[in-house]
This record gives structure tokens, C-alpha cells and sequence, in this order.
């Protein structure tokens, strides 16, 4: 049996670089284990980690919720975050060399390989789910869906036409959002409870541009597009994310690890 392992990059290319909040997550590791924390002890509080990390709260929270879905630290409401098992957790980064390709966002690409990203938001909506996106997203039918179709650029070139959609109740926070300069994914880690991007199934097909793509992409009718549709489930394995992609075929790079299961 074959298993392809493909990259989740949300559709643009293999991961080259941790993200900052990875980064933030392996060093704050490091400092726990050097001053030999034991489980229950608390974590100084998040205004002093911003401090001390020189980062955002949204990506210090991303770190901590990193660091939970590997069991290392919990939180208490209201009282912060704790030590839960340090043990020998392997570093991200080695974990990320040998694990293969890494579920990433797009805003995480671009900061990791120094690119600028910024987005065009066409429409945010939040409406009901039909019935087969509540299917796929294991949501009731007519459940609230935030719908959301933005144009993403890497230092001021157009990339991707993308259309996001994620039940409202994984994250509230997506309905009152800017996501003309917000990250997706930041959001949904920065959420309570945070949604970490785990696991993705992942496809592409080739196919002609419609006439909508033509005019956003300002493209022949020749040209091929490349079309990414992915679904991500999150820490619990419950699925958060519903994404179709659309790239020009000049502008995009699959690549895919193949290995034997026998």
C-alpha cells in the first residue's frame, strides 16, 4: 500500500521554515525545561511572556496552544497557564525535519521565507450551512458558516483566489474580523478555546479559468488554473476549515511525499 503525504501549506508550497509562533513554542520549552519546571507549576503571566518574547498576544497565544495539543502546559480559567508534562517532548523543529510536510498558512509562508502577504477581502459573510458543507464539516445543516473569499498577494503579486469556510462556532471571533490584514489561522489560534490546524486532506486538479478569474487574475483564456481543495480538522479531530483554492498555473508548486507503508 502506498500512502502520499502531501504539503499543507494551505495550497502554496512544502515548508521550508517554522512559523514565528513555532519558534516562540520551542524557546519557551527551552526556558521551562532550563529552570526545571515540574509539572503544576504556573507560567509567568501572558503580559510578561509578550515582554519577555518581544511578540504579539495572538502569537504567543498560538505558541501556548501549540504547546497544549502536545500536553506540555494547560490552562486554568482565569488563573493562567500551567506546567503539565514536560518529559522529553522533541523540539519542533526536529520533529518538523523528520515529520514531513507541515499544515501552514499562508501569512506563516510568507513571514517564514520573508515575503510580504496581504489580502483583498471580495466578500465576509457569515450564512447558513447547506447540506453538503454541514456534511463535511460534521455541522447541522443550515448551521452558521462564516463564508469568506479574499485575493492573496506575496509582495504585491496575486497568487491565489481563495474561499474559506469554517463553522462560526469553532471560533466567533471570525464574524467581526478583518481579514484584509488578519490571519486566518492566527485567529482560529488565538481563539477559546484556540482551533490548532492539525490534520488536512488535500487534492488538486487542473482545469480552464471562468470568466471571473480571467478579470481578477488579468489572464488568457489559455491560461490553466490550478484548483486546491482542502478540509482541516483541528486538535480534537473535528473539522474547522473548508478551502478551494485557485492559482495560475505559472504560479504554483505541488510537491508530495511518497513512502511505503508495507
Amino acid at each position: 500500500m502506498t500512502d502520499v503525504t502531501a504539503p499543507m501549506p494551505r495550497g502554496l508550497f512544502t515548508e521550508d521554515a517554522l512559523p514565528l509562533y513555532e519558534r516562540i513554542a520551542a524557546r519557551l520549552l527551552d526556558d521551562l525545561r532550563a529552570a526545571a519546571a515540574r509539572t503544576g507549576d504556573r507560567l509567568p503571566s501572558e503580559r510578561a511572556l509578550v515582554t519577555r518574547y518581544a511578540v504579539s498576544r495572538v502569537t504567543l497565544r498560538a505558541a501556548l496552544a501549540q504547546l497544549e495539543s502536545r500536553g506540555i502546559v494547560r490552562p486554568s480559567s482565569s488563573r493562567g497557564w500551567f506546567v503539565a508534562e514536560l518529559g522529553q517532548t522533541p523540539d519542533p523543529a526536529a520533529a518538523s525535519a523528520t515529520a514531513g510536510p507541515q499544515i501552514q498558512g499562508f501569512a506563516d509562508y510568507a513571514h517564514a521565507n520573508g515575503l510580504k502577504a496581504t489580502s483583498k477581502v471580495l466578500s465576509a459573510t457569515v450564512r447558513p450551512a447547506t447540506v453538503a458543507e454541514a456534511e463535511q464539516l460534521r455541522i447541522a445543516p443550515g448551521a452558521d458558516l462564516f463564508d469568506l473569499h479574499r485575493l492573496r498577494f506575496l509582495d504585491g503579486l496575486l497568487v491565489v483566489l481563495e474561499h474559506n469556510r469554517l463553522p462560526l462556532t469553532a471560533c466567533p471571533a471570525l464574524a467581526e474580523t478583518d481579514f484584509n490584514t488578519a490571519s486566518l489561522y492566527a485567529t482560529l489560534r488565538a481563539g477559546d478555546p484556540p482551533q490548532v490546524p492539525r490534520v488536512a486532506d488535500y487534492s488538486v486538479e487542473a482545469r480552464h479559468p471562468t470568466r471571473r478569474e480571467i478579470e481578477l487574475f488579468e489572464i488568457a483564456d489559455t491560461m490553466p488554473m490550478l484548483v486546491a481543495t482542502q478540509l482541516t480538522s483541528n486538535q480534537a479531530h473535528r473539522p474547522i476549515e473548508l478551502t478551494v483554492q485557485v492559482y495560475r498555473g505559472d504560479r504554483y508548486h505541488f510537491r508530495a511525499s511518497i513512502t511505503n507503508q508495507a
